[in-house]
């Protein structure tokens, strides 16, 4: 028989919005906020949905054939927060941070919108703390809207890392520098010991 076609990962990029702040919730631990959306790129379909609390369940299939989960300060911050909600295993999945993976190379934690500056020219519209103003006020749509951006700034962000072997940030008082980034195992699954549930956190 002819072998099977190896299919190419299933890479999700992801955001998430939250309802309220750390100081709110009374907890430094990103799991106990509360969710507004997430926002997830699904390279299967290329497209961006959207996902409030009562849809997490069609997120959940979606995860469940993904392989890679890709995000911006997404292992300290929206892979907590879906890990407490999500019922299967997030550990299996690999994950790329981005903004983890500079901060190797560059020694210091950078925005987003500094990055996609120097790098795409063009940013975020918007902050967290504005979202959750929307959030309260109703103004959903203006949320999603916002989440979906950075997704879109994050999965370009992906794809200019794969295809360059860098990222672009700026340096105060030296322009913009470039950082050579080792993408080797971005797409590949992670080495996991049998039966093994080891945090992506770290």
């Amino acid at each position: 028989p002819a072998p099977l076609p190896c299919l190419p990962p299933r890479v999700i990029t992801f955001d998430i919005e939250t309802a309220n702040t750390f100081e709110e919730a009374e907890s430094w631990d990103p799991a106990d906020l509360q969710l507004a959306v997430v926002c997830a790129h699904d390279s299967a379909t290329g497209k961006i949905e959207h996902y409030l609390e009562k849809d997490l369940p069609e997120l959940w299939k979606v995860l469940a054939e993904a392989d890679v989960l890709v995000g911006w300060n997404s292992n300290h911050f929206d892979i907590p927060i879906l890990a407490r909600r999500y019922p299967g295993q997030i550990a299996r999945l690999r994950s790329v941070d981005l903004m983890k993976e500079l901060q190797k190379v560059i020694g210091r934690r950078i925005k987003l919108d500094d990055v996609a500056q120097a790098t795409l020219g063009h940013g975020k519209s918007a902050d967290g703390l504005q979202s959750i103003v929307w959030w309260r006020e109703g103004k959903i749509q203006e949320v999603i809207d916002y989440c979906k951006q950075d997704v879109q700034v994050t999965r370009d962000l992906f794809d200019y890392a794969l295809a360059h072997g860098s990222l672009k940030y700026p340096q105060n008082g030296q322009g913009v520098q470039e950082a050579k980034l080792d993408t080797s195992a971005w797409l590949t699954k992670p080495e996991l010991p049998q039966g093994a549930t080891a945090s992506l956190f770290g």
